[in-house]
């Protein structure tokens, strides 16, 4: 699967994704640290890829239909955002991706599971 990391989740979450096998690029990479959302998904749908980010904004299928996108993954947390964290997430997004394709879909991944739109 080829991905697009948003800029909040660092070399780290990158690291993660390849161990497993996925083809990722990050918005630091590219220097779009400062582009508006409208041109980050642009972008991510032109180079096929799916966008992981931590931004709430993306989680609105009315705003961006999933079926539009190569999927959007928002990584969701209950508390505090620690390095921890994220690697929870980010382990959780990987045995999700081993069972369903996220392609056309939205996830929200949460520590220990993954709420799936479609539409």
């Amino acid at each position: 699967m080829r991905f697009k990391l948003d800029e909040n989740l660092g070399s780290r979450g990158k690291a993660g994704l390849v161990a497993a096998g996925h083809d990722v690029s990050t918005v630091p990479e590219q220097q779009m640290q400062q582009a508006p959302d409208s041109e980050l998904i642009r972008v991510c749908r032109e180079e096929d890829r799916c966008l992981v980010t931590l931004d709430m904004d993306f989680a609105s299928p009315l705003q961006y239909p999933p079926a539009q996108y190569s999927g959007i993954v928002v990584l969701r947390f209950a508390g505090r955002i620690t390095a921890s964290a994220i690697d929870l997430l980010l382990r959780t997004l990987v045995e999700g991706l081993r069972k369903e394709e996220v392609t056309g879909k939205l996830w929200i991944v949460e520590p220990g599971r993954i709420r799936v739109h479609t539409g």
